[in-house]
């Protein structure tokens, strides 16, 4: 078998790689969603690609990770990488997760991720009322994980949250920073114990921070909020969009408090948790396939992670259906130190319309039943999906 085209098309807010045999068999691949400025650095692996055997996937991986980089540059790379397993998996007529080694567990958890309201405000009543009405979901999530501080508008809509000027950069990722007050520290435990009481001890309460904090406040904040038991304090010091790991930093918070600490969403290949697990600078890292290098990238990840008695939390907020697909299969093979990944839904909603795979409903009980179907499990509908190409996309499913 052998590669004879690479294609991308924006379907809604998502590229989406097709990678063609000519054996007839495709394989699919979803970047994260709102990265349309991704199809031309995807395209130009096309070259690479040509005249390989696409179930040689680390073969094939050799010729092109060097040239991802952090978030988002290495989308490109991931998202081939995710389109190569899919194609090896239907070639061989098997789930990917039968690839990577065998699944662990039938059913993986999943938290809130992708699944938020819209909130009406940032203070503690606002949050108590946002979990109570996630705890209503029907999807039975037993992990919530709530944007706050740096990683909410809570730093600009709570007045004299932190000392710092507002950034000004129209990019998403551009970093508030600096030293918050003491009302807004104090301001920022309110609203977790006004979710706890909510929340009592039937669900866990993650926390997505940053980045933006100073090490001092980060200390200060984690050791305050012991009391409630959380699952993770997220990217404090550093994370989305931030191209540095940062690791003797976060190390010296980890070691301040029994507050598990948390990063790695941005962090490309394995060589650049390295000094994060070795030196054991974080409790929890969440790598995102659709960045990190793909989903065997994310495994030997998790793998030597575990070695050194650190948890894993994939990250994957907005990686589309086929992304969702992709980390069932890869979370169905970690071991034991896999907590739950974030789930990411369809977006827009007629997504749901344009694939066949997934189970209905997708998550019960906070789970999701690992896909068996071969390749990863979920297929684009031709016919369904056409309408939504622009006139550049058109001859993408011939």
């Amino acid at each position: 078998m052998k590669i004879v085209d690479l294609k991308c098309a924006v379907i809604g807010k998502s590229p989406i790689v097709r990678i063609v045999t000519d054996e007839g068999i495709s394989g699919f691949g979803q970047a994260e969603t709102w990265k349309p400025y991704l199809k031309p650095h995807i395209l130009s692996f096309r070259e690479a690609l040509l005249g390989e055997d696409p179930t040689d996937v680390e073969r094939v991986m050799l010729k092109i990770r060097q040239r991802g980089g952090f978030k988002p540059w290495g989308a490109a790379v991931s998202t081939i990488e995710m389109a190569l397993w899919d194609l090896a998996g239907k070639a061989a007529g098997l789930p990917v997760h039968k690839l990577l080694g065998g699944k662990v567990r039938d059913r993986v958890r999943v938290y809130n991720g992708a699944l938020r309201f819209p909130f009406a405000g940032h203070s503690p009543e606002d949050y108590a009322e946002d979990v109570r009405r996630m705890m209503a979901l029907p999807e039975g999530f037993t992990i919530f994980k709530q944007p706050i501080g740096f990683h909410s508008p809570m730093k600009r809509e709570v007045p004299d949250f932190y000392y710092g000027e507002p950034n000004k950069s129209p990019l998403h990722g551009a970093l508030d920073r600096g030293k918050v007050t003491e009302r807004g520290l104090m301001h920022m435990v309110e609203c977790v114990a006004a979710m706890k009481e909510v929340m009592g001890d039937s669900v866990g309460l993650a926390l997505d921070c940053g980045p933006g904090w100073m090490l001092p406040d980060a200390i200060k904040l984690a050791k305050l909020l012991e009391p409630y038991n959380l699952m993770w304090l997220e990217d404090l010091l550093s994370g989305d969009y931030t191209p540095w790991v940062n690791a003797g930093v976060y190390r010296e918070l980890t070691r301040s408090s029994t507050t598990p600490i948390h990063t790695g969403e941005q962090i490309y290949l394995r060589q650049n948790f390295k000094e994060l697990i070795e030196s054991q600078a974080v409790h929890v890292i969440g790598p995102d396939p659709a960045d990190v290098g793909g989903i065997a990238e994310l495994k030997w990840i998790a793998e030597y992670a575990d070695l050194h008695g650190i948890l894993m939390a994939p990250h994957g907020t907005a990686n589309g259906l086929l992304g969702l697909a992709a980390l069932i299969q890869v979370s169905a093979t970690l071991p034991h130190n896999f907590i739950a990944f974030e789930y990411t839904n369809g977006d827009p909603a007629w997504w749901y319309e344009i694939v066949e795979g997934l189970p209905s409903p997708i998550v019960k009980d906070g789970m999701i039943e690992v896909l068996t179907r071969p390749g990863m499990g979920v297929d684009i509908i031709p016919e369904a999906a056409k309408r939504y190409l622009g006139e550049e996309d058109h001859g993408f499913f011939d």
